[in-house]
């Protein structure tokens, strides 16, 4: 198995990259990694950890990176040379099985659609995020990867979301939530009453509705809607997560007392920032193209980058996306 590790991408690449590739290949066997990147700046990095030695690494040049703040389709335009560009046509070659970006989402999304293409019957890819809750985790999809839906595209989202599941938390029977303004069948608008008369007729276990407040309450293990509304609220619960952390730190050190309070604290305080760790995980896979791609935070750590690596192994050793091909065809929710 090869895996595709766009070492330009994100905040701190290269460097953080390649010593996140480094922790996993010490700790994970049973893959190879084919870095890609401007060779200049990689050769150093490789030396240092000994990746130009390792019979596991292999090295792809690519002379141009997509910054954070490049446009997406600007960036596949005019930048054909691009690392996530050119791992994405390596994985669409069938010459790897997986890839792994923690830089631009967005052109992230638009290289492995253009160049991976998406699975047989996948009109389009959703980006499945895990987020805490009370006694587990939930699913949320799509995250982002698509402003605009059509009803069957929220059922494929389901299905496709549903195995994700079983796949990476192992629940057997997970339950799926339908986002709407309000959990009776007749509430949303036009996109969630449809979307729920397919989801409905498909071999999922659907609850119905779900609304914002019941996602931490873990009334369903996934929960479907819309890139543009599921981006929104991933990036809502992010500044909520930040001002919470922020706001206890406040309280904390307000004066001296508290600040011995803290002290004795620190351990459930550690194990609540935790709890919303996103990179336990690694990052968010992009169901539905035509091989694995996991799209980590730009902000990650070597350990998110470690983490990433191993859910594409893992999601590529239990084949994944050939369960999602079957049971979309079984399901005759296909395009």
């Amino acid at each position: 198995m090869k895996i595709v590790v766009d070492a330009m991408g994100g905040d701190y690449a290269p460097k953080s990259v390649l010593e996140g590739v480094a922790e996993a290949l010490e700790n994970f066997k049973g893959f190879e990694i084919v870095l890609v990147g401007k060779t200049k700046s990689l050769a150093p990095l490789m030396r240092r950890h000994s990746l130009d030695k390792n019979p596991r690494v292999e090295l792809v040049h690519a002379e141009e990176t997509v910054k954070m703040d490049d446009s997406s389709t600007v960036s596949l335009r005019n930048k054909k040379n691009s690392s996530i560009t050119v791992g994405a046509d390596i994985v669409g070659k069938g010459e790897a099985d997986a890839i792994v970006t923690i830089g631009h989402t967005g052109a992230a999304v638009a290289a492995t659609k253009v160049k991976m293409r998406t699975l047989p019957g996948v009109e389009r890819p959703a980006i499945a995020v895990i987020m805490p809750a009370k006694e587990g985790k939930v699913i949320l999809l799509d995250a982002g990867a698509n402003v605009d839906c059509k009803p069957i595209n929220l059922a494929q989202f389901a299905i496709m979301g549903e195995l994700y599941s079983k796949s990476i938390l192992g629940i057997s029977r997970p339950k799926v939530g339908l986002l709407s303004v309000g959990d009776e069948d007749v509430k949303g608008n036009e996109l969630t009453k449809e979307a729920f008369k397919l989801i409905k007729d498909t071999p999922v276990n659907f609850v119905g509705n779900v609304e914002g407040t019941d996602i931490f309450e873990r009334k369903a293990d996934i929960v479907v809607c819309d890139g543009f509304v599921g981006n929104a609220i991933l990036k809502s619960c992010e500044g909520l997560s930040k001002l919470a952390m922020h706001m206890i730190k406040k309280a904390f050190t307000k004066n001296p007392f508290r600040m011995t309070t803290a002290l004795l604290a620190q351990k459930p305080l550690l194990e609540l920032k935790q709890m919303g760790d996103s990179e336990e995980y690694g990052g968010a896979p992009l169901l539905g193209v035509n091989g694995i791609c996991i799209i980590g935070h730009g902000s990650s750590s070597p350990k998110g980058v470690k983490n990433a690596i191993k859910v594409a192994y893992e999601l590529v050793k239990k084949d994944l996306n050939g369960a999602i091909v079957r049971k979309l065809e079984e399901s005759n929710i296909t395009f």
